[in-house]
């Protein structure tokens, strides 16, 4: 968490998040470092279908084609966080953490730039605290690739 925030204030870019299955641990990841301020813009906690809508700017047709637990679904929600915070890039989680179901640990991820949107899809071992746990670092760990890679 904290090298992606170094990661952010070395570029001078904000972040916004948009997270469903994580449920708000990525932006409290974020909050506890030191600093954060400077580059963290906000967060849409998006946990059903309709707020994903309403609140990132999801294409319900999207949704209704790919499934709520998609990459192109991820892609909508991020950018949809970067416009809604006005920030430099969005950051999304989607997916699947338990307890019951065949596609638990399933987890789409998504970084917009505006200019440039990358997604992928990404499956975690263990219960739902544990997948929960396993995205939200990894979603931060794509986010210092991302950074490293663009800017």
């Amino acid at each position: 968490m904290k090298a992606a925030v170094d990661e952010l204030k070395k570029r001078g870019l904000t972040l916004c998040v948009c997270e469903s299955c994580t449920g708000g641990l990525i932006g409290a990841e974020i909050c506890s470092v030191p600093g954060a301020s400077e580059v963290f813009a906000g967060g849409l906690i998006t946990y059903t279908e309709r707020t994903k809508v309403l609140l990132a700017g999801v294409d319900p047709e999207t949704i209704r084609r790919y499934g709520v637990v998609s990459e192109r679904t991820a892609s909508e929600m991020a950018e949809g966080a970067r416009r809604a915070c006005g920030a430099d890039l969005g950051l999304s989680v989607t997916g699947y953490a338990g307890p019951t179901g065949d596609e638990v640990g399933k987890v789409c991820f998504g970084i917009s730039s505006g200019e440039r949107t990358e997604t992928v899809t990404k499956r975690f071992p263990g219960g739902r605290d544990e997948v929960r746990r396993s995205a939200a670092e990894f979603a931060l760990k794509q986010l210092t690739v991302f950074l490293t890679k663009n800017y």
